[in-house]
């Protein structure tokens, strides 16, 4: 994860670029949520509101800034409109995004945030994913143990990161999906799998974890084989993430992901 970093600490030619996009920045507040970004913060400016988030062109992690810039055009209005993007200025690689004001949802057992998070899953399932170079069901073959990837092909467009630090929900109890970093094409009942792992990781059993999912259309339309297919091979995914980054979390997620393997009765052995 790297270190966040203050709008006040950022090298002077970026305030100028930045500045030249929305006018003075009269006040700006890091923000603590999110895993990926150096810069994350909502600037107020004399042309609005505005939030941006950044990283440093030699970290790796950078491309993906560009897979949200490409993507953005396409994911509304289900998530926040680009502004402008910055893509090497003072080695740095920046999103002005409009500000949404919105809370993070509650994924435990009986949170009345549930209902509109799933809702969000029929939203996400009925974009058209257009003709870009993103990735595809293929960023799952070497976790399938053999299994035909086409299993996992699809024309619908996936975030498949439901972390709760990549929702809002707004006042008016609208959904937002931010960070647009992994845009997928692939089996619309993708996204109801990735977010029953989180559900799961969040205090649900197994069994409660799909009950909440079960009005979105995109999972009643879901091959149960398939669906068996994707569970084991998150047990492998997660189990990769944690042998690179064991973080309590990580752990979490790789946790959750095999209980939901083990209720569907299909297994794998320990990494």
């Amino acid at each position: 994860m790297p270190q966040r970093t203050d709008w006040e600490s950022l090298p002077e030619a970026l305030h100028a670029a930045v500045i030249a996009r929305t006018g003075p920045v009269l006040k700006a507040r890091t923000v603590s949520e999110g895993l990926n970004s150096a810069l994350a913060a909502v600037l107020r400016t004399e042309s609005g509101t505005v939030f941006v988030k950044g990283l440093r062109t030699d970290q790796p992690g950078v491309i993906t800034q560009g897979r949200e810039a490409l993507i953005n055009a396409h994911v509304w209005p289900i998530a926040p409109a680009l502004l402008w993007h910055i893509e090497d200025v003072a080695g740095w690689n920046v999103l002005g995004f409009e500000h949404v004001e919105g809370r993070h949802p509650d994924y435990s057992p009986g949170s009345p945030d549930l209902p509109l998070v799933t809702e969000a899953l029929d939203l996400l399932a009925v974009l058209r994913c257009p003709d870009l170079p993103i990735k595809n069901h293929l960023r799952w073959r070497s976790y399938l143990d053999g299994q035909d990837p086409e299993i996992l092909a699809g024309g619908s467009l996936l975030h498949t990161d439901f972390n709760p630090a990549n929702v809002l929900i707004t006042p008016d109890g609208t959904v937002r999906m931010v960070d647009w970093a992994w845009p997928t094409r692939g089996a619309a009942w993708i996204d109801a799998c990735c977010l029953i792992i989180w559900l799961i990781a969040s205090g649900h059993t197994p069994a409660e974890a799909e009950a909440e999912v079960q009005q979105a259309r995109a999972w009643r339309d879901a091959p149960p084989t398939a669906v068996d297919v994707f569970a084991l091979a998150n047990i492998r995914l997660w189990d990769e993430i944690v042998s690179h980054k064991p973080s309590d979390w990580h752990r979490q997620m790789a946790e959750a992901a095999r209980a939901w393997a083990d209720s569907r009765m299909v297994t794998v052995g320990t990494s």
